[in-house]
């Protein structure tokens, strides 16, 4: 199969051809349809977090199942599904508890003994978080993807597998956003985005967009935001506190950036909590005010939305076509695998919100 491999970080991905081995007892084999680039990958591109190479990476994807395993008992051969990065292995403290998106055990992954999932000219090519959609194919554990209703188009539900789940589910999984609360976003890509979309489905009387981007923050109007603030000129944490008379309830930052999670906290009112959604990078230290805590503000990071994707991603699914959640807009760009490069340079100059690889 054709796949987007990394072989150094910091280098352009290369089309080439990777093998992919039959699927195991629990595990399923999917025809990738979609696949959505992601800021996440880009941080393992730009070696802003370490993995091991050559790795085929992607994990925002969504597609039809070719084969199955004998034991899988979740889906079947033609199944739309999305996929997920968090996969879960079903009986560990955390998994038992309700927070699968915690879930580490490596019970979802082939053993060191095992022939590996991908490969190329002899050798073992690296999975990337369980999935590495960036190819036609993916064989994955079936606990890390879940059926979904044919009738969902399978670019918008790529989106999905990452980003709504993400925003969305730290808005009301999270934070537990209520009615008529006060909401912040620092960043309006596709992550930020969805958290305004989840903060408008949770009722949120108050949603406040912020970005340096003109065409970012108009877009965040659409997918919900009562107010928007450009931060390439304004003291946002100023601004924010004007707006509300003394700060948020809930404040999310989808960048991740030491200043941009510092501001988040700075924003909040009295009993407020920030929510870190964006990744910051390995060895970076956040400075808050210890006197705020006083105040009972609180800070808190979100694991991809602490999800339980399998529950989570067929509602979802409802919630667009009953035209609640706005996935059209989220998709910037449509590109075959030959122009994932492009894709990743997009992602950088930041002026889009998603673009979507297709296969046919």
């Amino acid at each position: 199969m054709k796949a987007a491999v990394l072989h150094q970080p910091k280098t352009p991905l290369v089309i080439e051809d990777v093998a992919i081995d039959k699927p195991g007892p629990r595990e399923v084999l999917v025809r990738t349809a979609a696949v959505g680039v992601c800021h996440s990958d880009l941080h393992f591109v730009d070696g802003a977090y370490p993995y091991p190479m050559p790795a085929v990476l992607g994990h925002e994807a969504a597609g039809v199942v070719e084969q199955v395993g004998a034991e899988v008992r979740t889906v079947k051969p033609g199944d739309h599904v999305i996929t997920c990065l968090s996969a879960y292995c079903g009986h560990c403290e955390h998994c038992l508890t309700g927070h699968l998106s915690l879930c580490i055990t490596p019970d979802t992954r082939r053993r060191e003994d095992d022939p590996p999932r991908l490969g190329a000219r002899g050798a073992p090519m690296n999975q990337f978080l369980n999935l590495s959609a960036f190819a036609e194919q993916m064989l994955i554990h079936e606990h890390a993807l879940v059926a979904i209703r044919p009738d969902m188009p399978l670019d918008r539900a790529a989106l999905i597998g990452c980003a709504v789940t993400t925003g969305v589910g730290a808005v009301i999984h999270t934070a537990n956003v209520r009615p008529g609360e006060t909401v912040a976003v620092i960043g309006c890509g596709g992550i930020g985005l969805a958290a305004i979309n989840g903060a408008a489905i949770a009722g949120a009387g108050r949603i406040i967009a912020i970005d340096r981007v003109p065409g970012k923050l108009e877009l965040a109007r659409r997918f919900g935001a009562t107010d928007v603030i450009d931060a390439s000129g304004t003291d946002v944490v100023d601004a924010v506190r004007t707006l509300t008379r003394g700060g948020v309830h809930h404040a999310f930052e989808a960048i991740g950036l030491k200043q941009t999670a510092e501001q988040a906290f700075a924003m909040l009112g009295r009993g407020g909590t920030a929510t870190v959604i964006g990744m910051i990078p390995p060895g970076v230290k956040i400075e808050l005010k210890g006197t705020d805590f006083l105040a009972e503000k609180r800070i808190q990071g979100s694991m991809m939305g602490s999800n339980r994707f399998p529950v989570d991603m067929p509602r979802f699914v409802d919630f667009y076509l009953a035209g609640k959640l706005d996935l059209d807009a989220l998709i910037s760009r449509r590109m075959p695998l030959e122009n994932i490069n492009e894709a990743f340079d997009e992602l950088r100059r930041g002026e889009l919100a998603r673009s979507v690889i297709l296969f046919d």
